[in-house]
């Protein structure tokens, strides 16, 4: 018997996310940084018998790490949302947690804070590769900004160190 088979449906999506991935973005400019390449490496694990999956991301630019996350998916149950506790780099402190749905094999996430919205997706394209892409909507706009877009492939977790 699979570990994860008396999870619910919402809890056992949130394996997707699990493994070692490598990425390769395209950062766009923003307030925060130039445009340019970066790669990535991603390492999420199951947590708590798969309830919540930890994910931990850093992003390098010129050989130097420029930017690191840590979230934490989890499932809401009783309001069929998935939620996302990010804590990361630039120190900003989340006032609440990015939430939101799959549609098919995309996992559509949004939170709100007085900077403004940032959205992020992730689309499945089968076991071992996804695509992410995180855009910011400054507060008193109506436009979404791009910020960074990439493609992950899963690596052995070997490959992947210091984490």
């Amino acid at each position: 018997m699979n570990a994860f088979s008396s999870l619910s449906d919402g809890h056992q999506r949130l394996q997707a996310l699990v493994g070692a991935w490598r990425g390769e973005e395209e950062v766009a400019a923003t307030q925060w940084t130039d445009a340019g390449t970066a790669t990535s490496e991603v390492l999420a694990e199951a947590q708590f018998g798969g309830l919540f999956v930890v994910q931990r991301y850093r992003q390098r630019r010129d050989g130097t790490i420029s930017f690191g996350a840590h979230n934490v998916f989890g499932f809401d149950q009783q309001n069929g949302l998935v939620s996302m506790h990010q804590f990361d780099s630039m120190g900003f402190v989340p006032i609440s947690p990015a939430t939101g749905m799959w549609n098919g094999s995309e996992l559509t996430l949004e939170r709100s804070s007085p900077r403004g919205a940032a959205r992020v997706s992730y689309g499945f394209e089968g076991a071992d590769t996804y695509r992410m892409k995180l855009e910011f909507r400054p507060a008193g706009s109506d436009a979404w900004q791009d910020m960074v877009s990439g493609l992950y492939r899963r690596v052995s977790p070997s490959t992947i160190n210091g984490f």
